[in-house]
């Protein structure tokens, strides 16, 4: 951990592409693979309930996910599923941008004098696909598949606890109580969207791909992200926002954003935020649920220091939904058990590569083989790793 710390703190920005193709598919997979949503969701709670609120900001919000119920296919047909399976296809694409000299990044690649950003290096502007399957029985029982050429990770909650297996690292657990897959909240899961949202506010409006919006706010309690911080790992906030269209009642787009402050003794704090806003879309109805089956994400993960050193990378995903039934049968708890080697970390909900650290990644083959990696930097809240002085993988 000091190594990197000390990496980190360096004046130059790492380079997430100074390695080689397999560095580039394990920032994809680590960072937009299988993320968390800031809060554990309880089936418990009945979908209908007192919208009335003594803060108008609150009550409003009750209001508009009361309608976005309604428009995925009312109480009664979300109380109807007791269990589901999807299967998708996903595209990812990643490259990094380097703002130095008090440049700031703006939307369209330029800084604030006009002049073009920077690009470090894009390794694959074609981008990496592949697909995966996700089964769900309530909220807290899940479990992903994915698998992004020829290279696999696993992730899955049994109701205790939430977990992830990826070729670079044996099963960890996150930090905190289990909360659902952020996939299931991009289109796939209207009750978990519901409870989630339910005690947010109501910040506004936005106009989002012509599309008017009401915009909705909620932020993880402090005891949430002292629960899933360590002593060398403080999540400042973690904030996601529901963007529901006017129109519809639909949720078109999903976006959260969380802090970290890396301590390291004898030197400054390491801030890093990381945001990801997911353009949900192709809403169909399936036995009586409206489910989304496509959409696009993006993802920016920032380094925030002095503007000499500021450094931001940037990452998307392109998916599809190409199955999805519910109600399975036969699908028992067995089906969600963490894998027996599972540790409990102990360092913080931070997914950290450096150094030449040689990374076996399975190939289409289905060989293993070492590939050296480069100082490869990617701050996961949700891919909890045990870091050690000189460790070797």
């Amino acid at each position: 951990m000091k190594s990197w710390v000390k990496n980190s703190t360096d004046r130059s920005p790492p380079s997430v592409f100074r390695g080689s193709r397999n560095a580039e598919i394990q920032l994809l997979l680590g960072v937009v693979g299988a993320p968390l949503i800031p809060l554990p969701i309880s089936s418990a709670h009945p979908i209908t309930r007192n919208i009335k609120d003594p803060a108008i900001e609150s009550s409003m919000a009750k209001y508009i996910v009361q309608q976005y119920v309604a428009a995925t296919g009312g109480e009664k047909a979300l109380n109807s599923i007791d269990s589901m399976y999807a299967m998708g296809k996903v595209k990812m694409v990643a490259s990094e941008f380097i703002a130095g000299d008090g440049l700031s990044l703006g939307c369209n690649g330029l800084g604030s004098n006009g002049k073009a950003m920077k690009i470090k290096s894009v390794r694959n502007s074609v981008g990496e696909v592949g697909g995966f399957v996700l089964w769900q029985k309530r909220p807290e029982l899940w479990c992903l598949e994915l698998v992004v050429s020829g290279c696999k990770i696993s992730a899955g909650s049994d109701g205790k606890v939430a977990w992830r297996q990826t070729p670079w690292h044996s099963s960890h657990a996150s930090r905190g109580p289990p909360r659902p897959l952020r996939r299931f909240l991009q289109g796939l899961d209207p009750r978990s969207t519901s409870n989630l949202f339910f005690n947010s506010i109501c910040i506004g409006e936005k106009t989002v791909k012509d599309e008017d919006c009401f915009v909705l706010k909620l932020e993880a309690e402090s005891s949430t992200l002292r629960a899933r911080s360590s002593s060398n790992v403080e999540i400042m906030r973690h904030t996601v926002w529901g963007y529901f269209s006017q129109r519809t009642g639909l949720l078109i787009q999903l976006e959260d954003s969380h802090l970290l402050r890396i301590k390291a003794p004898g030197s400054d704090s390491v801030f890093w935020e990381t945001t990801m806003e997911s353009h949900i879309q192709d809403y169909r109805t399936i036995d009586g649920i409206n489910i989304a089956h496509g959409g696009r994400t993006g993802v920016s993960l920032s380094r925030g220091e002095s503007s000499e050193s500021h450094s931001r990378t940037r990452m998307e995903e392109m998916w599809a939904i190409e199955e999805v039934d519910f109600n399975i049968k036969g699908l028992s708890m067995d089906c969600f058990l963490p894998p027996r080697d599972l540790k409990k970390e102990e360092e913080g909900d931070c997914g950290v590569v450096t150094g030449d650290v040689h990374l076996p990644l399975k190939t289409r083959g289905g060989s293993s083989r070492p590939v050296a990696v480069s100082k490869v930097v990617a701050i996961d809240l949700d891919d909890s790793e045990n870091i050690r002085d000189d460790e070797e993988w």
